[in-house]
């Protein structure tokens, strides 16, 4: 009996995969602002699609929340988030009178109340972290499980904690230099 029961699921498992990435995928990468090739968006998530571009060979784990109503998040080439990873482009004007929080309007918004958060590339988000606006991640960086990353993240960096600070670098200034000769090296024979 436990066979049949697995065997079921298995081959239901198989079909609603197969209908995931043949119909439900296309139509999210075509929702995107922006998007390259070989990108996928897992289940489960909650994207304003519109505001996101996303580049190359770069992952969403499932349960990711991308909110940006006013600014852009913008996801370079080779990005993985893990699961359930939060991305905040705005927040709330909390200083006009007369007026519940609630009230205010997108019109109402200064200029610092959205702005862009950026992933300049080769990033591995952790699960559960939380980027808030105007974060600029550095090409190479990574931000740690259940971080709270307020500030911007140097390339190369390993960040973690609430609020994230450097843990420590992934690479030397020589190694550095070293590995993107590398990885340029590997793109012109691509």
């Amino acid at each position: 009996m436990k066979f049949l029961i697995r065997f079921i699921y298995k081959v239901f498992s198989f079909f609603k995969r197969g209908f995931y990435r043949v119909f439900v995928m296309p139509c999210k990468r075509k929702l995107l602002k922006k998007c390259g090739k070989n990108v996928f968006i897992n289940t489960h998530c909650n994207i304003n699609y519109s505001n996101v571009s996303i580049g190359n060979n770069s992952s969403i784990g499932k349960g990711c929340t991308f909110i940006c109503s006013l600014a852009n998040i913008i996801i370079g080439d080779d990005v993985m988030f893990a699961p359930n990873v939060t991305v905040v482009t705005g927040g709330h004007r909390y200083d006009i009178l007369g007026k519940t929080m609630k009230e205010v309007t997108n019109k109402e918004k200064l200029p610092e109340n959205d702005r862009d958060v950026i992933f300049e590339g080769d990033n591995w988000i952790g699960t559960s972290a939380i980027i808030l606006r105007g974060v600029t991640v550095g090409e190479g960086a990574i931000i740690g499980a259940g971080s709270v990353v307020t500030k911007d993240v140097p390339p190369y960096a390993i960040v973690g904690g609430n609020p994230a600070r450097i843990i420590k670098m992934r690479f030397n200034e020589e190694e550095i230099i070293n590995h993107k000769q590398k990885l340029n090296e590997r793109r012109k024979k691509i």
